[in-house]
């Protein structure tokens, strides 16, 4: 990204938010794994596809990994996007639906719902599918990170039993110093332009700016830039901050977020610098 954005003319200002730290004892997933063997779940929820290896890894440490690989094949398999699509295609198991872009809980929701009026045919007239699509379906969801509780609850709302399967989680990075720079940056209205390309680098800007005493001259600083997100999740976590979004990328992908940035930023920041 640092090296693209150079490429367009600007000046990066690299701060990483985020590490990604494996879950050491991870009782959840080998407890999914047992009774996804004894074919205890109807449907498996993958949410991404660097949790969906981390899954794998850690399963096959006590499970054959085919054995697994087979169980999971014999159950109505659910991805979110493109990432987990590549890792069940690797391993040969059938997707029974996939959620399309921009891949947040609403568009899982709406796979599950679409696939399961499909199937159920004549019981959607008597109002029994469209009532409680999932009722009594045992889910497993693979979650990267912080639990999604919209997801989480629309299932039950729709009547299934949830299980969370939580395979690795995010940490603040061992060096928090360029994070500190850049709290800092932000709060002296130094930044032009901020790219956010997760949630939870939002998450973890704001925390290490609370224990610096700058989280509202961050939002300030933020008020005054452009602020740009690589998709719907990530919005929802700005806009949950009480920021306004100014660009959210057409495609969640950081290279067309970048070059949207370059082609709209400046219109944009004279914009809102323009206004009392």
């Amino acid at each position: 990204m640092a090296a693209l954005i150079s490429t367009y003319g600007g000046r990066p200002i690299v701060s990483p938010a985020l590490r990604e730290v494996p879950l050491e004892s991870n009782p959840d997933a080998l407890a999914f794994a047992d009774a996804l063997l004894r074919g205890e779940f109807d449907l498996v929820i993958l949410l991404t596809g660097v949790g969906t290896r981390a899954l794998l890894e850690v399963v096959t440490r006590v499970h054959p990994r085919e054995a697994f690989v087979a169980a999971l094949a014999r159950t109505k398999v659910v991805a979110r996007g493109p990432k987990p699509l590549a890792v069940l295609r690797e391993l040969q198991v059938p997707v029974w639906a996939a959620a399309p872009e921009p891949n947040t809980w609403r568009e899982i929701l709406a796979a599950v719902d679409a696939k399961v009026a499909e199937v159920a045919g004549g019981l959607q007239a008597s109002g029994e599918v469209a009532g409680q699509p999932l009722k009594d379906l045992r889910v497993a969801v693979q979650e990267y990170g912080e639990s999604n509780p919209d997801l989480l609850q629309g299932l039950e709302a729709r009547g299934a039993r949830v299980t969370r399967v939580p395979v690795y989680r995010w940490a603040l990075p061992e060096d928090v110093g360029p994070l500190r720079s850049a709290v800092d940056a932000l709060a002296r209205g130094e930044i032009d332009v901020a790219l956010f390309t997760t949630a939870t680098q939002v998450v973890h800007l704001f925390q290490v700016a609370d224990t610096m005493q700058r989280a509202e001259a961050v939002r300030e600083g933020l008020r005054r830039a452009v602020v740009a997100s690589i998709g719907p999740t990530t919005s929802e976590e700005l806009r949950e901050r009480g920021l306004a979004v100014d660009l959210e990328a057409s495609h969640s992908k950081m290279g067309l977020l970048v070059r949207e940035a370059a082609g709209r930023a400046p219109d944009l920041l004279r914009a809102k610098r323009s206004r009392p």
